[in-house]
């Protein structure tokens, strides 16, 4: 019996976890659509990962912190995989942010409005993003990864900047 390396098993994971989010995010008929409070659930918890993935990153990249390179690339593998499937998990229906509203924080939606009158911008900026952490996943040499991490956290900072209601 042949078993995959670890880095390949936590890669084909992280793909698979994908394809399950993009599948659940486009149901093949209205009638099965999932509700949008549970949608946008599920693109809270997939931005948690993806901070969670970050947020180990920069614990090696600070100065206290110790880089391991090998581990830190799996992280970066698996937030570019994960921000292929973000997108998707934005359908109009979930397009619910009201001002003043009481929200629930684990359910109701944060995201600006705006994000889907300009949903191609929002699609692009996740595909770039997408493509910086799969860099650094490959990148050679601590100073090339640290160096597109920094990229990538830009890249987080403004998306969020653009797209995120803080109230």
């Amino acid at each position: 019996m042949r078993f995959l390396p670890l880095r390949s098993a936590f890669s084909f994971t992280a793909a698979v976890a994908a394809l399950a989010i993009a599948v659940a995010a486009g149901p093949a008929s209205a009638q099965d659509q999932p509700a949008p409070k549970d949608t946008i659930f599920a693109r809270k918890i997939l931005m948690g990962a993806i901070d969670m993935n970050m947020d180990e990153i920069e614990t090696m990249l600070a100065p206290e912190g110790k880089l391991v390179l090998g581990d830190a690339q799996e992280h970066a593998e698996t937030i570019s995989t994960m921000l292929m499937a973000f997108p998707h998990l934005f359908p109009p229906p979930t397009n619910q942010w009201k001002p003043g509203a009481d929200r629930d924080p684990a359910t109701d939606t944060f995201a600006n409005p705006d994000l889907w009158s300009n949903f191609a911008e929002f699609y692009r900026r996740a595909g770039e993003a997408s493509k910086i952490a799969w860099d650094a996943s490959r990148a050679k040499r601590p100073d090339e990864f640290r160096s597109l991490i920094g990229q990538l956290r830009q890249r987080c900072n403004a998306c969020h900047a653009l797209n995120l209601k803080p109230e």
